[in-house]
């Protein structure tokens, strides 16, 4: 098999913020392989166009993060990688101690680099930056949903403010103005707008799809970008076009067999999403916080009651805990983050009896819970299939290729998602 041209490396700090723009890059056109950690060599198929690795960083301690997203960097500039996008999530961080900040800072650094952009948006699912306010289906990031999210909440929506108690460096906000001129009647606003400053970001306006296709255009030359997952297809379509071989080949999403849907997350896209899949009358299971907590709830106990209810009449269960505010605060008061953390691990431990068991379909709602269920079943390399939902792909184990795991986001899908899954994926 021919080498290619490594053309993207891109760095997403959880496992479904990968999947996420993993699934963009190959509806772009790019041969686009998901590694779970830092790669070895041996890890990337010789025909891949573009490597997402998936870190656990965006609420790792921030040495960490600047660490292994450093590291991520020299392993895919030893294949020869480059151009770069460092991917973190399309709500920001609006903790002051965030890591987004000072990843960027250092990968600036590292790549002297003097300036990239800041592009959270995803359009699609009613991501936008106006005026350099982050907005949530048109309400700003800090009157949202989101604003009292358990591990990052949402203090402000101005990206530079958020960006004023993380960086060392300033940012510009680029008006839609901007996107008549060309690159270098924008970049010479830019510049002297930046003048004294070694390093500096670039906040554009993006509302829609059509502002990523200006956005690319006048910084086509950057070799570092940074946003959510908005940007790259169209930034794929324009790298796909520099490959000698123009086929992507189409993986078959279709699997045998029962599935698993283990929900970790407490957003209120996910909650709907349970109810839904209850209304159906579906079979699932609902953890009791309390008895997990005290241990009389396990996942050996809970895998008892998954197996009586797949019967012939239904292919599929679903797990839970919270599907309520009431649930929510239960979970904190028992123990908060250790709470949080015993509960990813039940989840996952779940998933890697079911695919003992022989169920080899696993659906996983929450960045926390995915990433657990990932490193539990023991997987480091996947193709991207076809997405279930925007910025959610199948992803098909490169060495088990009869696996199929579905990992969203929260925050991601339609309310009838869990139910979409199952369909595309029912053999």
């Amino acid at each position: 098999m021919e080498t290619n041209k490594l053309l993207l490396g891109c760095i997403a700090d959880d496992f479904t913020g990968a999947g996420d723009i993993a699934s963009f890059l190959t509806r772009g056109g790019l041969r686009t392989i998901l590694i779970s950690g830092i790669p070895a060599a041996g890890d990337i198929p010789k025909d891949a166009d573009a490597v997402v690795i998936s870190l656990k960083s965006r609420t790792a301690p921030v040495r960490e993060a600047v660490r292994d997203t450093l590291e991520s960097i020299r392993s895919l500039e030893t294949l020869g990688c480059e151009r770069f996008y460092i991917k973190y999530c399309s709500t920001f961080d609006s903790t002051p101690h965030g890591n987004i900040g000072p990843v960027l800072d250092a990968v600036l650094e590292y790549l002297n680099e003097t300036c990239t952009v800041l592009c959270p948006s995803l359009p699609v699912n009613g991501r936008t930056v106006k005026d350099g306010i982050l907005y949530v289906d048109k309400i700003p990031l800090s009157k949202s949903s989101m604003k009292d999210h358990p591990l990052t909440p949402m203090w402000d929506s101005r990206i530079a403010v958020l960006m004023s108690g993380q960086s060392r460096y300033p940012c510009l906000e680029l008006g839609r103005k901007y996107y008549s001129c060309t690159s270098e009647e924008a970049y010479d606003y830019i510049k002297s707008a930046a003048k004294g400053h070694s390093h500096y970001y670039i906040i554009p306006d993006y509302e829609n799809e059509e502002d990523a296709a200006h956005i690319i255009r006048l910084f086509s030359d950057m070799r570092v970008m940074s946003g959510g997952s908005g940007l790259a297809a169209v930034l794929a379509g324009g790298l796909s076009a520099q490959r000698k071989d123009v086929h992507v080949r189409q993986m078959d999403i279709r699997a045998e067999g029962a599935s698993l849907i283990v929900a970790g997350s407490i957003s209120k896209a996910t909650t709907g999403q349970i109810h839904f899949y209850k209304e159906q009358g579906l079979p699932y299971y609902k953890i009791s916080p309390e008895q997990l907590w005290k241990r009389t709830e396990t996942a050996s106990s809970i895998w008892n009651e998954i197996k009586q209810r797949l019967t012939g009449e239904h292919d599929s269960v679903l797990v839970y805990c919270s599907d309520s505010r009431e649930d929510v605060k239960k979970g904190q008061e028992l123990g908060g983050q250790k709470f949080a953390g015993l509960l990813e691990d039940t989840l996952a431990k779940l998933a890697a009896k079911a695919a003992e068991e022989g169920i080899y379909k696993i659906i996983a709602a929450g960045g926390e819970t995915s990433g657990a269920v990932t490193k539990k079943l023991g997987y480091k390399a996947f193709y991207t299939a076809q997405s279930v939902a925007p910025g959610v792909p199948v992803l098909i184990p490169a060495d088990s290729t009869d696996r199929r795991l579905i990992l969203k986001s929260g925050n991601f899908g339609q309310e009838d998602f869990f139910i979409r899954a199952l369909e595309v994926t029912r053999a």
